[in-house]
């Protein structure tokens, strides 16, 4: 079974706590401090691997956590650290922050490995918070939280050339003359639900990679069909090879199809109107018109002046195939080597930062107590030990960066007054 596209959640590993402990031996009175260091946590990696061609595995399993780091030990032990998770992807595939379907990074290129989450750091034991006034800290630093992101990963196929037109126009017929691939083929609609890739080789030349994007139908753009998941596949490639029947052996209309097609790879990607287009007018070898019309002569004419060019061919005898192939990579040639990588919209860090958890600072008028509330604080306090010298600073320095202090002065506070922070009370001076 062929899958391209799958959501999965990642976690990183939580740091592991430092720990609160003291020397306690036989000869050594008042022994300070010896609590050890947490352990990271382990880091998400996403590895290439070039034996993959789906996303199949992500269908079963859509959980992945790393190990988290252990917690410090007594006698300065450091804890362990958490092991890291490595997730095998094919090459291709763009990992997306699935809320926004931002781009976070396009495992294609010379992308092969990313560290996509970090493990949090682990916590320092109170071995680190003596000082001259405060020789023994019962205070430890907790190690930081993991992080957590649900991801979307699409594999977009890596070709240089896409096979587009509606369906049973004769792209796999093509593909399979030019190329090595085997794509099933039958005379009914939609024979190929998957993309095929195949490798053009031309005398002289280097060559190209060609792909057999699945049949259009008008309307998939917005999803029709099976619309969103053919089209994903033709965002890298650099020509287009637009495929119609030139014989008209359905009864459509050659032209309006090819107007058709460009309609919705416009919509889906605006940046697809533009790229370069070569036509394919296949079945020239069943053109039979009692009226004595050209069909070659009409998409000549409509869209050569446009600068796209038409190649009469028959994909089953190979007539006018060998000009086509070599226009399309004169073309290559022209664009350039560079593969097509999407750029990265959406940065992990950045929005770890910037996510800071909300707080409220509000004055209750039956209590007359300013009143400080929310997850951030809950956090702050669940981490601070307001008994140790150390950690009332850092507390202090808390309130007065975040700019509590700023917001409490402009409800009104007057030194004395009592503020109430979840199950903590204290009065108010400068």
């Amino acid at each position: 079974m062929f899958a391209d596209r799958a959501k999965i959640v990642v976690r990183s590993g939580k740091g592991g706590d430092g720990h609160v402990s003291f020397r306690r031996e036989k000869y050594v009175p008042n022994g300070g401090p010896d609590g050890g260091d947490g352990g990271r946590g382990g880091d998400v990696i996403f590895v290439v691997d070039e034996g993959l061609n789906t996303l199949i595995d992500f269908r079963h399993v859509r959980k992945y956590k790393a190990g988290d780091g252990e917690e410090g030990g007594k006698k300065n032990c450091r804890g362990k650290d958490g092991e890291d998770i490595v997730i095998k992807i094919p090459q291709g595939t763009v990992i997306k922050e699935a809320e926004s379907g931002k781009v976070i990074i396009d495992m294609s290129g010379d992308h092969k490995r990313t560290v996509l989450l970090k493990g949090g750091r682990g916590g320092n034991g109170n071995q680190h918070y003596a000082t001259s006034t405060m020789q023994a800290p019962k205070y430890a630093q907790p190690g930081q939280p993991a992080q957590e992101l649900e991801l979307i990963l699409e594999l977009k196929v890596i070709a240089d050339v896409g096979l587009v037109g509606f369906p049973n126009v004769g792209k796999s017929t093509l593909l399979s003359r030019v190329t090595n691939a085997k794509p099933k083929i039958a005379n009914y609609h939609f024979t190929t639900l998957n993309p095929h890739l195949g490798v053009v080789d031309l005398d002289g030349s280097a060559g190209f990679v060609m792909a057999d994007i699945p049949g259009l139908i008008e309307g998939a753009s917005e999803g029709v069909g099976l619309g969103h998941e053919f089209l994903r596949h033709i965002e890298r490639t650099k020509v287009f090879i637009h495929v119609v029947d030139a014989a008209g052996t359905e009864g459509r209309d050659p032209i309006t199809d090819i107007y058709a097609i460009n309609k919705e790879l416009a919509a889906y990607d605006a940046a697809l109107d533009k790229r370069p287009q070569v036509i394919a007018a296949n079945k020239v070898d069943a053109i039979y018109r009692e009226d004595g019309a050209d069909p070659i002569a009409a998409l000549k004419a409509e869209f050569e002046p446009k600068g796209i060019p038409v190649f009469p061919i028959s994909a089953v005898s190979g007539e006018g195939v060998k000009p086509l192939l070599y226009k399309v990579y004169e073309m290559l040639s022209q664009i350039g080597d560079e593969p097509t990588i999407f750029a990265q919209e959406y940065f992990p860090e950045e929005a770890q930062a910037s996510g800071e958890d909300p707080y409220t600072v509000t004055y209750d008028e039956e209590a007359q107590e300013y009143v400080i509330e929310g997850p951030r604080i809950e956090k702050m306090l669940g981490y601070t030990n307001l008994e140790s010298e150390k950690g009332f600073r850092f507390f202090q320095n808390f309130l007065k960066e975040t700019g509590i202090l700023d917001e409490l002065e402009a409800l009104g506070i007057q030194e004395g007054d009592t503020v109430r922070m979840y199950g903590l009370s204290f009065d108010y001076y400068k």
